[in-house]
């Protein structure tokens, strides 16, 4: 199994960055311009047993997705499961918020099954989804930054 990270710092507090999650729903799109629709199906926002719906392009193909929520610590920590069919390359992934003294870092993190066979066959994929962590770390610090201003 290989795991992407991406961190990023962000000048705000952990409340505020796990308050941008729990109105998911509304923040959804301008995380992300690629970012295309997003629904509960069950349960609260990042609530443990809950189910988020959701459509983004990723390598220029729209993907659908649902994420089972696992585990909740409140302003650290919302872990995920990825339902099937993802679930077989895809089966888990997080977003980790560690306070600092006046920033917060955020970190998103994605498991694939099957390693590096994953990574050689799939490259562009693997980069592609890379690239679309980092943009989301760094629009998701853009949007709370300017709402300190």
């Amino acid at each position: 199994m290989i795991t992407l990270k991406d961190s990023i710092e962000i000048k705000t507090t952990p409340e505020k960055i796990f308050k941008f999650f729990v109105h998911f729903e509304e923040n959804f799109h301008a995380w992300h311009p690629d970012h295309v629709e997003c629904r509960w199906l069950k349960g609260k926002p990042f609530e443990k047993g809950s189910i988020l719906y959701v459509e983004e392009y990723l390598h220029g193909k729209l993907h659908k997705f649902k994420f089972f929520g696992t585990k909740v610590e409140l302003n650290k920590k919302i872990e995920y499961k990825l339902l099937f069919p993802m679930s077989v390359i895809c089966p888990k992934g997080s977003f980790i918020i560690e306070p600092r003294r006046e920033s917060s870092i955020f970190t998103a993190t994605l498991s694939f099954r099957f390693g590096w066979l994953f990574s050689k066959l799939a490259k562009n994929r693997v980069d592609a989804i890379k690239k679309h962590m980092r943009e989301e770390g760094e629009n998701l610090k853009r949007l709370l930054e300017e709402e300190e201003t």
